[in-house]
């Protein structure tokens, strides 16, 4: 891969052209500073929804519950964590793009690009409202015990000695895992085999059972099985050393260099949710980051916390988009 390409792939993506879906995110922020509607002060009256459209126990959802249980709090309403998991992602975010745009359903995701492959009437960019982003957490390389690997350079050698006979788990077609293993395959020059689940749950529980080798997931779902030693943390996939695993070596200095992927995870409303209530769920969800205690749980976790503009994070979502749209081209990824 040249190194041009190599950049072109790394995360955060380069500045791109705002598109006109991004346009809207602007001036839905700008609507959300104006008077707002007497009826959307009092919001919420009732419990809040927010959609995780993933299996329980992956990173998204392990999130979405830390965040759900302070936003309880400070609305003194209820707010519920529904899984809605299925094809790559693509159940889930359908189901909250049609619902009211009434500020009782959003939908918390993270990277999973599953409507590029699948070609679904779905997407994050045209289809939703950013709200707000929660925060980022490095790729990592996790193997089962009984594998053979010890580093990169030693998966890279069986793969290509063995093309196709190596398993690698994933949250589903598009998700997380599986762009992140097209990306290592497309560098490395390798073939394994994709097994795709509902979410990052199901994904690690078959590689903890052994059935599939290895992932390139996300750490704060592998966390628990690291620390237990169910499976085995190889590299980590960020632009440096987890601070965590200081001696845990990046997958770009192990044996693949160029190589970088973090997972974002992020907030979003249908398209029409008025300005005024993603302004008032931006701010709750900010005012609870912010919070000492929320940001001591999520380092636990492995997540970064990252709060930007709502604009800020409609152009990462361009710029992601356009980042894994390359990749699955590259890759000739198609679904399954």
């Amino acid at each position: 891969m040249s190194s041009r390409l190599t950049m072109m792939l790394r995360f955060p993506s380069c500045p791109v052209r705002m598109s006109s879906a991004s346009a809207l995110g602007v001036l839905s922020i700008v609507a959300a500073v104006a008077p707002a509607p007497a009826v959307a002060q009092s919001w919420p009256e009732k419990p809040v929804r927010i959609v995780v459209p993933w299996a329980p126990g992956g990173s998204t959802d392990i999130v979405g519950r830390m965040l759900a249980a302070d936003l309880s709090k400070r609305f003194s309403q209820q707010v519920v964590i529904e899984n809605r998991a299925g094809a790559g992602s693509i159940v889930g975010m359908e189901f909250v793009a049609a619902a009211p745009p009434d500020g009782y359903t959003w939908m918390l995701t993270s990277t999973g690009y599953g409507f590029l492959i699948q070609k679904a009437k779905v997407d994050l960019v045209n289809t939703f409202a950013p709200v707000a982003m929660i925060g980022t957490s490095d790729s990592a390389l996790v193997v089962h015990p009984a594998f053979p690997v010890n580093n990169v350079k030693e998966l890279i050698a069986i793969a290509r000695k063995r093309p196709g006979e190596i398993n690698f788990a994933s949250s589903g077609i598009g998700g997380f895992p599986h762009l992140n293993t097209e990306l290592f395959m497309l560098m490395s020059k390798t073939r394994m085999t994709h097994v795709p689940f509902k979410g990052g749950g199901p994904a690690l529980a078959d590689n903890v059972a052994g059935n599939s080798q290895l992932q390139i997931g996300s750490l704060p779902g592998a966390l628990p099985f690291i620390k237990s030693g169910r499976l085995r943390l190889v590299a980590m996939g960020g632009p440096k050393r987890n601070p965590a695993f200081p001696n845990v070596p990046t997958i770009d200095e192990s044996g693949l260099p160029g190589y970088e992927s973090q997972i974002w995870f992020g907030l979003f409303a249908p398209r029409a949710t008025p300005g005024n209530l993603i302004g008032q769920m931006h701010a709750a969800i900010n005012a609870v980051l912010e919070a000492p205690d929320m940001a001591r749980r999520l380092d636990e976790q492995g997540v970064m916390i990252s709060r930007r503009t709502t604009a800020e994070f409609a152009k990462l979502m361009d710029s992601e988009t356009a980042k894994w749209a390359r990749v699955i081209k590259a890759a000739n990824v198609t679904g399954e």
